[in-house]
């Protein structure tokens, strides 16, 4: 039985609403590229917020491109992908901070403390946002991960750990960055071959992925670019005139850098993950911002030494004061602390309020004696964690084993079907 004109009539009304609205966010994220690249501006406050609606457009076709292109590759490299464009600002800030460190040694304390920063806020912020968006959707008291997540919690574990020999010899070297972007290159080949399942797709991701194949491809490929584009223009501007304004209101300039800064340029990571969980996807942003805290502790804290050697024409790596040294070491225990929550593949609110909770204790108190005790009790938790869910431990093992396992089976079947 064929469709009413009226059904037809509707249909017709929601592509075209789909388009407006695609049409709106490209439309909005124009403004911060030509501000950017034609060096105008019109005054700090107004250039902010240009630059910041740039931001959050581009992180909106971000989002609608990531959930299409899930037609075409593995959920876990869409997510992926899109978790490396949406870092890539702070990326830039960290890697300005370094590279002028080389030349300057005043500014290291900046490069370590603007990327400590950003990933103590992707854990104490953006985590529990989505879990109290999935509760404020839905009622649910838990954020449930689906079992391909196993890799990103497994990869986060082992470079968290690793992590912890950083603050022992008081810089971040050159054979690190070489260790961490093996780490990278390892998860990036396990979930390129990790099979997912076909998406539902609603909104403009949905008009998106309704076009033939060869259009969609070309498509994602534009939005991509164009919000990568848009980002990386945007970030940087967005961040320092968030810094000058708080200049002028006193602020001390190390916590501008420390948090005001990596807020700004995270900005596009919580834009994406909670437009994921509003519309019903809190698993899948909740995965974007594993793989956005895998990037982080791999290639942004590896990235840091290289900067520094080439800015400095030496070998020698970022140094770090006792001041970063002790950062260093709360992040690397927040970060064993938050895979200690995510064992059981789920994040529930009494765990996200602890994340919180620890996380806005540093923010507001930040002293050595409060930096050092947040550390131990997170450590303290981990273990106790552990030890509760120490059945969750060869659970995800298995969980990662059968991923890969129907990676391989997938990967032989289309090898014989190409035969």
């Amino acid at each position: 039985m064929g469709r009413s004109p009226r059904a037809y009539e509707g249909c017709t009304r929601l592509v075209n609403s789909n388009r407006v609205i695609i049409g709106v966010m490209l439309a909005l994220a124009a403004p911060g590229v030509f501000l950017r690249l034609g060096g105008i501006h019109t005054g700090t406050i107004t250039d902010t917020a240009i630059f910041g609606l740039s931001i959050v457009a581009a992180a909106f076709l971000l989002g609608w491109a990531a959930e299409a292109a899930e037609m075409d590759i593995t959920q876990g490299l869409a997510v992926a992908f899109v978790a490396l464009i949406a870092v890539m600002p702070e990326y830039a800030v960290s890697m300005a901070f370094a590279w002028k460190a080389g030349v300057d040694p005043s500014f290291a304390p900046y490069a370590v403390a603007n990327m400590t920063g950003g990933n103590r806020l992707l854990i104490g912020a953006a985590w529990p946002m989505l879990v109290f968006l999935v509760w404020w959707r839905t009622g649910a008291r838990a954020l449930v991960l689906e079992r391909s997540f196993s890799i990103e919690v497994l990869t986060l574990a082992a470079v968290s750990v690793y992590a912890f020999t950083i603050p022992l010899k008081g810089t971040i070297d050159l054979y690190d960055a070489g260790v961490l972007f093996l780490g990278f290159v390892a998860y990036m080949w396990m979930i390129a071959r990790a099979p997912s399942e076909e998406p539902e797709l609603v909104g403009p991701a949905r008009l998106i992925g309704a076009l033939p194949r060869t259009q969609r491809r070309a498509v994602l490929v534009v939005l991509f670019l164009y919000a990568a584009i848009a980002i990386l223009t945007s970030a940087e501007p967005f961040a320092e005139g968030l810094i000058h304004t708080g200049v002028q209101f006193g602020i001390n300039e190390f916590i501008l850098v420390q948090w005001l800064a990596p807020l700004a340029s995270e900005a596009p990571e919580f834009l994406v993950a909670g437009i994921l969980a509003y519309r019903g996807r809190a698993s899948v942003g909740m995965g974007a911002l594993l793989s956005s805290k895998v990037n982080q502790w791999t290639l942004l804290v590896g990235g840091l030494p290289i900067a520094y050697a080439l800015s400095s024409g030496g070998w020698h790596g970022l140094p770090l004061d006792a001041r970063q040294n002790e950062e260093m070491f709360l992040t690397a225990a927040q970060s064993v602390f938050a895979v200690a929550v995510v064992l059981s593949l789920s994040l529930s609110r009494g765990e996200a309020l602890a994340l919180f909770g620890l996380f806005a204790v540093t923010f507001v108190v930040p002293s050595t004696e409060v930096r050092f005790g947040a550390a131990i009790v997170y450590l303290v938790l981990t273990v106790l964690l552990i030890i509760k869910q120490r059945a969750e431990v060869p659970a995800i093992w298995r969980s990662a084993r059968e991923t890969l396992a129907a990676t391989n089976a997938a990967a032989r079947e289309r090898s014989a079907v190409h035969k």
